[in-house]
């Protein structure tokens, strides 16, 4: 009897973790680069490549690259904030610190972390979450924050 109910939750948990593993290699991260083969359509006279995506919590992401394929920034829109972590690679421990230093503030609903290396804008109520990151000094000339929808 034991057995009978241990074995339909251990599928039912492998094929959660397998789920949150094939979501989470879905898209690259910032500074990296966008897959070559990845369908993207070319915005900005060409400055830009944008790939969008939906993520394990329905969502919407769009992945910006340079036209030599270094992803510059995301943005979102949806019901559940994205892996902030995953998203930001390397410039995640540049975010946690400026997250860090602007908590006092008490925003719950709207935050800005501006860094020299990344700037990172989130907010809404739940279930209604937007937001983008960018690399500031890697846009392509021509290229503001404000063209990043």
């Amino acid at each position: 009897m034991f057995k009978a109910r241990f074995y339909p939750s251990a599928r039912a948990a492998a094929l959660a973790l397998i789920a949150c593993c094939a979501s989470t290699g879905a898209y690259a991260e910032l500074g990296g680069a966008m897959p070559a083969q990845a369908a993207s359509r070319t915005i900005l006279n060409g400055a830009l490549r944008v790939r969008t995506m939906t993520d394990a919590g329905n969502t919407t992401l769009n992945e910006y690259a340079t036209s030599t394929g270094q992803i510059v920034a995301y943005t979102w829109q949806g019901p559940t904030m994205p892996d902030l972590h995953a998203l930001l690679g390397q410039y995640a421990g540049s975010y946690q610190a400026g997250a860090a230093a602007a908590s006092a503030n008490g925003n719950l609903h709207a935050s800005r972390i501006a860094r020299p290396d990344v700037i990172v804008e989130s907010g809404g109520p739940m279930r209604s979450y937007v937001g983008r990151a960018w690399l500031p000094a890697a846009l392509p000339a021509g290229v503001t924050a404000d063209d990043l929808q």
